[in-house]
């Protein structure tokens, strides 16, 4: 029921349509990009339900008051400390060797504002734990959802997100104003 539900409001009521073509394996991490409104949290939370998928996914802790914390949680959010060092990228990456499934959405852009500056710990994570990157884009000016590309890092990090922004340059976030690559 929620699976039709999630997929009659995104794909009929909204109008979005999607081109997925890789492969989901059991453990993976979505770079999805562009980052640029709220609604994009909506729109990944319509899109996995109509997948029928459940799919963790960062949030800055700020998100993580009552109650909404217990519906983040709920939903797979896992909250981040900004301000402290953590071992975050090492505690995900082990998590997904010693898991049986890991699925994981990151936006490397790490804010709704223009910041060219975007995360690597995805990067990390997934080169440290073996599995693959897929990245999705979100294009508002098509409505369109798209994940054609599977990724997989290498030792070169700026290289790597240096292949990865220029992958996300074509798709327009819902304020463009604000995507930076």
């Amino acid at each position: 029921m929620w699976k039709q539900l999630c997929s009659w409001i995104l794909y009929k009521k909204l109008g979005w349509t999607k081109n997925v073509t890789v492969a989901h394996p059991d453990k993976y991490i979505i770079c999805l990009a562009p980052h640029t409104s709220n609604w994009d949290f909506v729109l990944g939370q319509l899109y996995s339900g109509a997948e029928g998928w459940k799919i963790n996914f960062l949030m800055k802790k700020e998100w993580f008051f009552w109650p909404l914390g217990i519906l983040f949680r709920h939903l797979g959010g896992i909250p981040v400390w900004r301000t402290k060092r953590t071992s975050m990228t090492d505690n995900l990456a082990e998590e997904a060797r010693r898991s049986k499934s890991f699925k994981l959405c990151i936006t490397p852009e790490a804010t709704r504002s223009a910041n060219p500056d975007w995360k690597k710990g995805f990067l990390f994570i997934s080169k440290k734990a073996g599995i693959p990157i897929l990245l999705y884009g979100l294009d508002y000016e098509r409505k369109y959802i798209e994940c054609i590309h599977t990724f997989t890092p290498s030792d070169d990090v700026e290289g790597d997100m240096a292949r990865i922004k220029a992958y996300f340059k074509p798709f327009k976030g819902k304020h463009p104003e604000k995507f930076s690559v």
